[in-house]
């Protein structure tokens, strides 16, 4: 009966200690996982922070705002996962914000050094893997999937509504802060196009000249671009309208998707989504 008892505290005992990972380490999984080869200039890269240092917690976001960041470090989390930049370009450079010891730079390294936290961008690979993740989070978000084109991903064909409706729809959706519509918003829409983040004016012309498309639901692009290309359109009679949703809330949903992926094999370490908010507010 003693030896029972001794076995039985023996059971209750605090387990051996887990190996704690550095972000190297859960980096380089993550590589693995996503199947998809490193190529030569792509910016999923250390952005701050030490690689080798121990992780505490995984915040995963769409942009690691200021605020993002507060909130990880309130969360115990010291290594950030973001689809876009840290420093306000696509490849984060610095040199200039530091030779002219700009202010807002200065206040977000200062907080990331202060709190010990490691940022790693994770923007290429999702777009690449199959299907792109960011693209498919998005889809599920605003319940589309059964509307898409079986040839052509980037279309839908809705039930019939308006590019007003349209609009409203993705704003409940998608979360966003203030939709924008070019075109009537009493338009007839059924067959829609869509884009994600900002692909550029390529990608988007592409998009809409598949035909026969009545709206392009996109995030956002240069507005004497694609803005002014589908506003032509409309006044040519190619196309009905835009919805433009901003780009935070357009992949957002992606990055949200990432962070379930992310917890089916990472292990010993939290893992959290910590949405970016959109900037963008309705003017009233």
């Amino acid at each position: 009966m003693r030896k029972l008892a001794v076995a039985a505290a023996l059971c209750f005992q605090i387990p051996a200690r887990v190996h704690a990972q550095t972000a190297q380490e859960i980096v380089s999984r993550i590589e693995q996982q996503s199947g998809v080869a490193s190529r030569e200039g792509t910016v999923d890269t250390f952005k701050a922070g030490n690689p080798s240092a121990r992780v505490t917690g995984v915040a995963v976001t769409m942009m690691a705002t200021l605020d993002v960041l507060q909130r990880a470090v309130a969360k115990g989390h010291n290594l950030i996962i973001t689809h876009e930049p840290t420093f306000y370009s696509h490849r984060d450079l610095t040199e200039t914000l530091e030779k002219e010891s700009d202010a807002v730079f200065a206040a977000k390294t200062k907080f990331i050094a202060d709190h010990g936290l490691i940022i790693w961008r994770f923007h290429d690979r999702p777009h690449a893997m199959k299907p792109d993740m960011i693209a498919a989070g998005t889809v599920a978000k605003v319940r589309w999937k059964r509307f898409q084109d079986a040839t052509n991903a980037s279309l839908f064909n809705l039930p019939p509504t308006t590019l007003g409706a349209l609009g409203r729809q993705m704003e409940e959706r998608l979360g966003t802060g203030a939709v924008r519509l070019v075109g009537n918003p009493d338009a007839k829409i059924t067959r829609v196009g869509m884009t994600f983040g900002f692909p550029g004016f390529p990608g988007q012309r592409g998009v809409l000249q598949a035909g026969g498309l009545d709206a392009l639901v996109m995030g956002e692009d240069h507005e004497w671009e694609t803005i002014a290309y589908a506003a032509d359109a409309i006044s040519a009679g190619l196309l009905k309208g835009v919805v433009v949703v901003g780009h935070t809330p357009s992949e957002q949903a992606g990055m949200e998707e990432v962070s379930r992926w992310l917890s089916t094999f990472l292990s010993g370490v939290r893992v959290e989504f910590l949405p970016a908010k959109d900037p963008f507010r309705r003017g009233r």
